[in-house]
């Protein structure tokens, strides 16, 4: 009996750690590494960021979204991580650069101006400017949920570096129930990055 309370003395700590590690990860945040550049400059390949879990999601911050069933190429296990540009029942236009979700102007100087720019040139085709998602959804050949309006528990997502990000342009919309947490960047990155990155939401528009 002294031997197995002994045992079970170090063993316990050991299970309820692993244990409150699995509820973390489960319900509050788990570390999360950045694939692709299509996020430049605010976040870089490889890059490590913190996935938080059932957080509300607003305009302006950065989601990371299981890409499997939403964009039509993307294999099993494929992860994106975007920016939320629009909300459920949000409008987007894009007119020469300037980007507007219900008519208002977004704020995007956390881009260069070429990638603001790049927002109305896919490369997949040079589409131009557009002013409704339906209109955008109708050039590209969006596969379902053509509509002038982002439906309910569905949000719009770009990059940050346009000229190469494979997002809602091309493929339409991403439904809640993909998206895996919220982007934020720990106290390890630079200060532009956590302004970019985990502040945005806070000036949206212009």
């Amino acid at each position: 009996m002294q031997r197995f309370r002994s045992i079970m003395s170090w063993v316990w700590p050991i299970v309820i750690g692993l244990v409150i590690a699995l509820l973390i990860k489960q319900f509050w945040f788990e570390p999360t590494k950045v694939e692709g550049t299509s996020m430049d400059p605010n976040l870089s390949n490889g890059e490590l960021v913190v996935q938080l879990k059932n957080k509300p999601i607003k305009r302006g911050e950065v989601i990371v979204f299981d890409a499997h069933g939403e964009d039509p190429n993307a294999v099993a296990g494929r992860k994106y991580v975007k920016r939320v540009i629009a909300l459920p029942g949000d409008t987007v236009s894009a007119q020469n650069g300037v980007l507007k979700v219900n008519g208002k102007t977004v704020n995007q100087d956390y881009i260069s101006e070429n990638e603001q720019y790049a927002t109305n040139f896919p490369s997949a085709a040079e589409i131009g400017n557009w002013s409704s998602l339906s209109e955008l959804g109708k050039k590209m050949n969006w596969s379902r949920n053509v509509t002038d309006k982002v439906p309910k528990n569905q949000y719009f997502v770009l990059g940050d570096h346009r000229s190469v990000s494979n997002d809602s342009r091309y493929w339409g919309f991403v439904d809640g129930n993909k998206v895996m947490g919220v982007v934020k960047v720990p106290f390890w990155g630079s200060t532009s990055q956590q302004r970019n990155i985990n502040q945005e939401w806070k000036h949206f528009f212009d």
